[in-house]
Parts: C-alpha cells; sequence; structure tokens
C-alpha cells in the first residue's frame, strides 16, 4: 500500500471515529432522577413491570380506558415514573413505552404491541415532546382501538391529523415552557378537532412532565415536580371521566381488558 493510501486511510478511520463519536454525544438521553428512580419501585399497591420494551404501572382496579405514554426525544423512559405511578394508583393501567435511540420517531408504530397483548381493552395514547407527535400518527392509523390523545408539552404534525378522527383530544402545556415553539404549536391546531381540550399548568414548564432534571432552551419552572405532576394526572383524569369515557359508552358500550401482556 502507497503511502499516500495509507494517510488517506487513516484520516477516513479519524473522521469515522469523530463521527460516531458526536452522533454519541448528540443522543446521549437525559437520565431520570432520584424521583423516577422510587417511583419505578413497586409497593404500595402499585406493580411496575419493566419489560425492556415497556415499562408497565398497575393499580388494583384496571379502570377503563388503559393508556399508551410515548417519551420525549432523548429523554429515558423511566422519567415519567412518577406520573405514571400516580395514575396507576387512580385505577387506569399506565403502559410507557421503550424507544430505539430514545426517540419515538424510531418505532411510531410500537404501541401495537400492547394493543394485540390487551386485545378487548380501549387505550388512549398521549406523548411528551416529539412523543406526542408520533402518539397522533399511531392514533390516526388505529382509530378502531384508541379512544383519545393526550399530548404533554407537544403537538401533531400534518402526519398525525386528527382534525375528522372524532376522538377526544387533551393538549396540556406549560406556561413557562422554553421547548416548545409557540408558532408552531399554534398552527398546529388546524390539525385537531375543534372541540380539543387546550389547558396551561401556570408555572410549569417542559421538563417536569417527566423526572430528568433541567432542558436545554427550557424556562425554570416556577412550581415543584410534583406539583406539575399532580396537576397534570389530575387534568388527564378529569378528561378521560368528562371526554372520553363517555364518548366510549355512547359509542361502543364498556369493554373489560385481559391482561395477559407480561406473561402473568
Amino acid at each position: 500500500m502507497s503511502r499516500k493510501r495509507k494517510i488517506w486511510r487513516r484520516a477516513l478511520v479519524l473522521l469515522l471515529l469523530v463521527g460516531a463519536c458526536t452522533a454519541i454525544w448528540y443522543l446521549r438521553p437525559y437520565q431520570h432522577d432520584q424521583a423516577a428512580k422510587d417511583a419505578m419501585q413497586g409497593g404500595e399497591g402499585i406493580t411496575v413491570i419493566d419489560t425492556g420494551d415497556w415499562i408497565a404501572f398497575e393499580g388494583g382496579e384496571a379502570r377503563e380506558p388503559g393508556l399508551i405514554l410515548y417519551p420525549g426525544a432523548l429523554v429515558k423512559s423511566e422519567s415519567y415514573a412518577p406520573l405514571a405511578r400516580a395514575l396507576a394508583g387512580s385505577g387506569y393501567r399506565v403502559f410507557v413505552a421503550r424507544m430505539p435511540l430514545n426517540l419515538a420517531i424510531s418505532d411510531v408504530e410500537r404501541a401495537n404491541q400492547v394493543l394485540k397483548a390487551y386485545p378487548k381493552q380501549s387505550f388512549v395514547i398521549g406523548g411528551h415532546s416529539l412523543g406526542g407527535a408520533m402518539a397522533a400518527r399511531f392514533a390516526i392509523q388505529h382509530l378502531d382501538r384508541i379512544d383519545g390523545v393526550f399530548f404533554l408539552g407537544a403537538y401533531p404534525d400534518k402526519r398525525g391529523d386528527l382534525q375528522k378522527a372524532e376522538i377526544p383530544v387533551l393538549s396540556l402545556l406549560g406556561s413557562r415552557d422554553g421547548v416548545v415553539n409557540r408558532e408552531k404549536f399554534a398552527a398546529s391546531k388546524a390539525f385537531l378537532p375543534e372541540n380539543a381540550v387546550f389547558m396551561t399548568i401556570e408555572g410549569g414548564n417542559h421538563a417536569q412532565f417527566g423526572s430528568y432534571g433541567a432542558q436545554e432552551g427550557d424556562q425554570p419552572a416556577a412550581i415543584t415536580p410534583q406539583e406539575q405532576w399532580q396537576q397534570t394526572v389530575a387534568a388527564i383524569k378529569d378528561w378521560l371521566l368528562s371526554d372520553v369515557i363517555p364518548r366510549k359508552r355512547d359509542n361502543a358500550g364498556n369493554d373489560s381488558g385481559n391482561p395477559d401482556v407480561f406473561g402473568r
């Protein structure tokens, strides 16, 4: 091998190494904090099951509907454990997806695993940030099984157009969210039904829908993470009781779940 070819080969290897290191740095996820680690522990009537693909939270009642949550971009799924655990404490089954590379866009159809495992149960789907947009994309392709969509610091894109889907939609946004593009958020209302419910959590920000510390570009919250989780859970429960469940009863009656997804 000539000296010139050796130099080019070494340069190529160096470029590949630099590119790989840059990709690893860019795709470094936000890590869940201690509050999330504590919420991942079972007990006090809550069962937590981690399958590798999903983290499932279940209380004693198994009320309808079940909830599927897609995480925000580069946010570890465990970060949503406090929110999911609180919802499970009210009797709802909650499934938090684990996504390849911690990016919901990498597997938009992942919720199919839960739908197939619980064929008789109704579900709503939602997500945080990028996860919300991908949840809307999934919902529009599975309206036979999805009874509602919720957004946490998120909004749909054209591929998740729910305007004519005729299912309830809930959108929650922190007043101090510094990550969501407000112009795109406003424009995205064209992809939502007229009766979509919009709520602002005063003092809340983007990151505190999860439990992973500060996020780049976000504004400091004026309320505690616990307060934001409590308000988020209360808003979701009220939406389920006032919008989702009545519509489900009017259209198809109540189904009961038949859990077998985790070999129990």
